[in-house]
């Protein structure tokens, strides 16, 4: 890029901090950037026209972990550690719901409920049994039982006669959610800049080099907030894992309320706007999803497409209005990473497919690693 002397010294000098990735965490840790350093000359860059990854991408479930994925964790992660993610993300939603607001959100508190299919009765039998260990476990977050049964009220067929519901699980608009985090950030005099790649970086003494798709410049501090894109540009324990989506056409007289789990959560699905909106199936084959390339798979959308019509609609004709995908950032661990990388870089990064929960935190986690 040609840049001019007026360009350069608008948008590219003097930078006390350069955030990468436009997401939930990268609007988080500028705001609160802001907030620590008024005088900050801080600027944003987003490398598609519009927010990418998962942060527009997702779901939208204000959700804090079934009761099957608390059991798997547990396998993976001590008691303690399971208890410190769930309260991170029940902490986390709390805190988006505070900055921007329900009604910017449009947070519907239906609930969420976890269906377990005829084939998965062991998992199921399981669940159940270890009922009392989940609430026992959990109850400091919630201060009553998270889980409990409840029948299957929306006429699911192939499943087990009962869900296992959690009554603190929301559904919001994540495209409203960063709209509103969006004009948050540009009211506070941050800058962002889109259409810009950082292809590298080098941290030296004072600053830190970075060069782009479109230009270089220097930053004092540089944060790195790209998650499952975060490979490109640091060596961090985070694989990129692709999530498959479709969304139906509307349904006259949908009934369907809530947010639904199914499989230890490699299938979700949940009403909108008088659609159901369902995803998932990277579990059918991890390798192919383990991409940073946007795009759908036959393997994954059949399978989707077959839920459908088996399971959630099965009395009720549906069209697939479009599909479409994202990236989210995970490990072997859940725990997200936040740290320095050097003296003038650090990153937040791997959020586990738990962004709507916790990036507002391990954004405001990474804006004050420098201190």
């Amino acid at each position: 890029m040609n840049l001019s002397y007026w360009e350069y010294k608008t948008w590219l000098s003097n930078i006390d901090f350069t955030v990468v990735g436009s997401g939930i965490v990268g609007l988080n840790c500028a705001l609160q950037l802001k907030k620590k350093h008024p005088k900050a000359k801080i600027v944003v860059l987003e490398k598609g026209l519009m927010p990418q990854g998962a942060s527009t991408k997702n779901a939208g479930f204000a959700c804090f972990g079934s009761i099957s994925e608390i059991l798997s964790d547990l396998k993976t992660h001590s008691q303690e550690e399971v208890l410190k993610l769930v309260q991170n993300r029940w902490d986390g939603i709390n805190t988006l719901r505070e900055i921007l607001g329900d009604s910017i959100l449009d947070l519907q508190l239906h609930g969420g409920h976890e269906l377990f299919l005829n084939a998965d009765k062991a998992l199921y039998e399981k669940c159940i049994s270890e009922l009392d260990i989940a609430n026992e476990l959990l109850y400091p977050v919630f201060g009553s039982d998270a889980f409990k049964l409840s029948q299957n009220s929306f006429k699911f067929k192939g499943i087990e006669q009962n869900y296992i519901s959690h009554g603190f699980e929301g559904q919001i608009d994540t495209g409203k959610m960063m709209q509103g985090l969006l004009k948050k950030v540009q009211s506070e005099g941050i800058t962002i800049l889109n259409g810009v790649t950082v292809k590298s970086f080098q941290d030296n003494p004072d600053v830190v080099a970075i060069e782009t798709n479109a230009f270089s410049f220097s930053s004092k501090k540089l944060c790195i907030a790209v998650n499952g894109f975060s490979s490109d540009l640091i060596r961090e324990k985070v694989k990129p894992a692709r999530a498959q989506v479709i969304i139906t056409k509307p349904i006259k007289n949908l009934a369907i309320k809530g947010t639904f789990h199914v499989q230890e959560g490699y299938y979700y699905f949940r009403n909108i706007d008088n659609r159901i909106l369902l995803g998932g199936g990277r579990n059918l084959d991890f390798e192919s999803e383990e991409t940073i390339e946007f795009g759908t798979t036959k393997l994954v959308q059949n399978k989707l497409a077959d839920l459908l019509k088996e399971v959630i609609l099965s009395d009720t004709p549906f069209e697939i209005d479009y599909a479409w995908s994202g990236v989210m950032g995970v490990g072997k661990q859940k725990k997200p990473i936040v740290k320095l990388l050097s003296n003038n870089v650090a990153c937040g990064v791997r959020l586990g497919g738990m962004g709507i929960a916790i990036g507002t935190s391990v954004g405001r986690q990474l804006a004050v690693t420098f201190e």
